[in-house]
């Protein structure tokens, strides 16, 4: 995560603060829209309430730590990702237990706050306070051109290397769900699959339509489809236990969200020269439209 936060100067985290309305998109598609759309699709394509519950967990918690990975990847607004990546975690500690009892009809959701404290303290917190005193440190000693031009680019090379590592730690611990149950494994994609469709298409369109820049689209679009697997497989565990229906669906959370992410990111990058709608506006008729 330290790459994807070391180049935010807090000039740029101001200027991200000006501009409510990606926030707001991104606030309605995390807490308005994907907590129905998943249990609409879970219901028209599952049939066990176990598979359901934990399809439905999966859609009811937003990313608040790699998708600023998916944002530097993608070359996105870091800073407006920030902003909004603190927004969610606060809002999922509020609202998480209430959609939840209501999209699953059970009471006393066992709301995870260690889990989401410790993500947001060790994933965004951290990251940022050491990224904000290297940068100060480094530039001071070294300049900015070089902190940007060779540092940040080793740090960056670093992560690269990092992700694939993860992409291998993850896929050989979950390998053997693959294996023992192709087809349930890709029954429950399914719903996954459309939810992530679905949600990039009503994101990167209404950011398309408000004629904001490619930066912040894809933000609000990477943050408005993504999805925080870790809540969702410690509150299925906790609710129906580890080897539960429930537990392997939210499983399939991480196996598909690192490749659609990826496929994301370069379908942004793809399609970012259609961004804003209107290039003929100047930048302060920019400006009007995204904040």
């Amino acid at each position: 995560m330290y790459p994807t936060v070391a180049s935010i100067r807090f000039s740029d985290v101001v200027n991200a603060t000006k501009k409510p309305k990606p926030l707001l998109l991104t606030i309605i598609a995390n807490w308005l829209i994907a907590p129905p759309l998943m249990t609409l699709y879970a219901n028209l394509i599952l049939t066990d309430p176990l598979h359901k519950a934990g399809v439905i967990l999966l859609g009811l918690s937003p990313c608040t730590a790699m998708v600023m990975w998916w944002i530097m990847l993608a070359k996105g607004d870091l800073a407006q990702g920030l902003i909004n990546t603190a927004i969610n975690a606060l809002l999922m500690v509020i609202l998480y237990a209430p959609q939840a009892a209501f999209y699953l009809g059970v009471s006393n959701i066992p709301v995870p706050w260690d889990l989401i404290a410790y993500s947001v303290l060790f994933f965004v917190a951290l990251p940022v306070f050491v990224g904000a005193l290297s940068r100060k440190v480094i530039v001071g000693r070294k300049g900015k051109e070089w902190f940007e031009t060779v540092y940040l680019k080793l740090v960056r090379r670093i992560s690269m290397i990092a992700l694939l590592v993860t992409l291998i730690v993850l896929f050989s611990f979950e390998g053997k769900v693959i294996l023992n149950n192709p087809v349930l494994v890709a029954l429950l994609a399914a719903p996954n699959l459309l939810h992530y469709i679905t949600m990039i298409a009503i994101t990167y369109s209404v950011s398309w339509l408000a004629n904001w820049d490619y930066q912040t689209s894809i933000v609000t679009t990477l943050i408005g489809s993504s999805s925080h697997f870790e809540v969702a497989i410690a509150v299925a565990t906790t609710l129906y236990g580890i080897g539960s229906g429930a537990a392997l669906a939210t499983v399939i959370g991480p196996l598909m969200e690192v490749p659609l992410m990826l496929s994301l990111t370069r379908f942004g990058l793809w399609t970012s020269k259609y961004f804003p709608r209107n290039k003929n506006g100047d930048v302060s008729d920019f400006h009007l439209t995204s904040s």
